[in-house]
């Protein structure tokens, strides 16, 4: 069972890359992030017929997640907690494993820049109802993945220059406290699960040369249940993505589990 995670940072502005890493890289659930259109505008024709069933919840302009599937899943939208919160950055889908499931939450999380204002203060409370709703969720013992855009850095070598960014929400302490409280109910960070090695990013910005500089961070994470960690075969960066052509500034990041 193969799963990604990309932000694709407007997917009607990259259609063609999407169906392209359809067809080469084969993920069985591919999770999306910043759709930045509404569920009437994705590109839904193109991706069926790449073989993938389609999941969006959607918003005009703004945010936006999706989940791909080659299997039927049953859906459900919307992080629990709040009733009032209208950003789209939650969906969940539950899709037939053999004689299981598994069941994939993807995520966008708040950026919540700047530090000491109403954003980072939603990107904390959104932090403390995805622990809720996890933890609910790992009650049911399922292989379960929540990945996506997390807007976090979990540690120094997850950043190009980590004094730098100590006053950024990405980075600051409180933000990576909740992450590590995430992570502390039992789940697996597949990649520092199978290598050590810095410099490993799924983010470059598009200004002062960040790319060709290698100045990155790791802000995108597929985060594992015991069930599903156990079954942990590897993790690729597709880091080839941030060369090509009108490239969004995220990568594809995916685990492949046993069947």
């Amino acid at each position: 069972m193969r799963i990604a995670t990309w932000n694709v940072n407007s997917v009607r502005q990259r259609v063609e890359a999407l169906v392209s890493y359809l067809h080469e890289v084969q993920p069985d659930v591919l999770c999306l992030q910043e759709l930045k259109c509404q569920e009437e505008q994705f590109p839904r024709m193109e991706v069926e017929a790449a073989g993938y069933n389609v999941a969006i919840h959607g918003q005009k302009s703004y945010n936006g997640v999706a989940i791909l599937s080659k299997a039927p899943m049953e859906i459900a939208v919307g992080l629990p907690g709040d009733e009032s919160d209208a950003q789209s950055r939650y969906i969940e889908a539950v899709i037939p494993w053999g004689a299981t499931v598994l069941r994939v939450g993807c995520l966008y999380l708040p950026n919540g820049n700047p530090l000491g204002t109403d954003k980072y203060a939603y990107k904390l409370a959104w932090m403390d109802r995805l622990i809720a709703h996890a933890k609910k969720l790992l009650a049911h013992e399922e292989r379960l993945v929540l990945c996506g855009d997390y807007n976090v850095i979990p540690d120094a070598r997850d950043v190009y220059d980590p004094e730098a960014w100590l006053s950024d929400a990405l980075y600051a302490p409180p933000t990576r406290a909740k992450f590590r409280e995430l992570q502390a109910l039992g789940f697996t960070e597949a990649l520092r699960a199978t290598t050590d090695v810095a410099k490993l990013y799924t983010f470059w910005d598009y200004q002062a040369g960040c790319w060709p500089k290698n100045n990155g961070l790791r802000i995108d994470h597929l985060l594992l249940s015991p069930p599903a960690a156990d079954r942990l075969e590897s993790v690729t960066i597709d880091r080839d993505l941030r060369g090509k052509d009108k490239p969004s500034d995220h990568v594809a990041i995916r685990v492949d589990l046993k069947d």
